[in-house]
């Protein structure tokens, strides 16, 4: 079973993708959701009390827009949460991926910061999502509600596309210029020829 890794820089819409991928019954991780799990497990919470303190919390949880408006704007921080929560995910996907009925032919990560947490290691192959900055923001602006700043911090703390571009196997345009189904679809089609 291949496991292939799907990313794309925050608002390229690597989400919508994956739900394709769905639709084409390819099992779908998702390791940003899955990694927000982890935010209510005591021992990572502990972990986090430590080193920002309590005021991260609101009725004893994890509150995401705190540790949020921390991390963004201090890359030690981002750092620090990062190798508190990728070891766990990893091997969450693992478990998962070995707990799929061997019929499947591959399986997706989709993961935001693919290249950027090592994760591409993982896996055999790579999916890029692209759209153009202005279509992000205008994005992220309507589905999360953030600032321009908030989208921009965040924006930063992204490899920019074209370092990724370099790196990945398969590459998606979701400018909205090309139909997308199409794409996924040949994209399909080429990995289950490396089966």
């Amino acid at each position: 079973m291949l496991k292939i890794g799907l990313t794309g820089n925050i608002g390229s819409g690597k989400s919508t993708i994956a739900k394709i991928f769905n639709i084409l019954e390819i099992p779908v991780y998702h390791a940003d959701i899955e990694a927000k799990k982890f935010l209510t497990d005591q021992t990572v919470i502990q972990e986090l009390i430590n080193k920002f303190g309590s005021n991260i919390l609101s009725e004893n949880k994890i509150d995401n827009k705190k540790l949020a408006a921390i991390v963004f704007e201090d890359k030690k921080s981002l750092s620090f949460l990062n190798n508190l929560i990728h070891p766990l995910v990893n091997t969450d996907f693992e478990n998962w991926v070995n707990s799929l009925s061997s019929h499947y032919h591959y399986v997706i990560q989709e993961a935001a910061i693919l290249f950027e947490s090592n994760f591409d290691k993982y896996v055999d192959k790579t999916i890029m999502v692209t759209a153009s900055q202005d279509i992000r923001m205008e994005r992220i602006a309507k589905r999360d509600g953030i600032t321009q700043t908030e989208i921009l911090q965040r924006m930063e703390n992204q490899w920019s596309e074209e370092q990724k571009i370099k790196l990945a196997d398969f590459l998606i345009n979701n400018n909205g210029d090309e139909l997308i189904i199409p794409q996924v679809i040949e994209i399909h089609k080429k990995i289950r020829q490396l089966i």
